[in-house]
């Protein structure tokens, strides 16, 4: 992979098809926009002000609690982690302390303990599950997905554990990040 190709496909100038990569040279040159699903690059939909203002406040709400308790960092979607043969950037991450060794000048070679994805207006439902699954089977020991228009989020812990919580209810931490919670309805503020 030549950095003009990177260039050429981050400029719209040359179809992301046109250019066949491997995991670890992904890896190794991050293409900006886009994600790496088996062999190919997926472009990320730009996020609206919407979806950045709750990836915000799923951020001020989260990194005070980690931030005090040192259990780790807070990463925003420019990370990247690989997750199985993905390479995938939640829109906010969390990693726990225990997990943060390696080259800080590159991505994760891991999945995030939490995964946080905010549903955009082009998203497909059925996507945005099989993304959320697949964190898990990665090893992402929890998913949230902060769905905009219903002001819900869904819960995934386990292919078969999956919850929905509405406006009214509070979202924990669970033992990924002790000790955390928020009223839901404060996400969508």
């Amino acid at each position: 992979m030549k950095q003009q190709e990177i260039y050429e496909i981050e400029q719209g100038m040359r179809p992301p098809e046109s250019v066949k990569m491997t995991l670890e040279e992904f890896l190794d040159h991050d293409v900006a926009g886009y994600e790496y699903v088996k062999g190919e690059l997926l472009p990320m939909a730009p996020p609206s002000r919407e979806h950045g203002e709750i990836s915000v406040n799923v951020i001020r709400y989260l990194d005070a609690h980690v931030y005090q308790n040192k259990l780790g960092r807070l990463y925003t979607a420019e990370t990247t982690f690989q997750v199985g043969e993905r390479v995938m950037k939640p829109d906010v991450a969390f990693v726990s302390t225990a997990q943060l060794t390696g080259d800080k000048t590159k991505g994760f070679p891991i999945p995030p303990d939490l995964a946080v994805e905010v549903v955009s207006p082009s998203d497909v439902q059925s996507r945005i599950a099989e993304k959320a699954l697949g964190y898990l089977s990665a090893g992402t020991r929890l998913v949230w997905v902060l769905e905009p228009v219903s002001q819900t989020v869904t819960v995934y812990r386990s292919e078969t554990d999956i919850e929905t919580l509405t406006r009214d209810e509070t979202l924990t931490g669970e033992d990924i990040i002790p000790g955390f919670t928020c009223s839901v309805e404060d996400l969508f503020e």
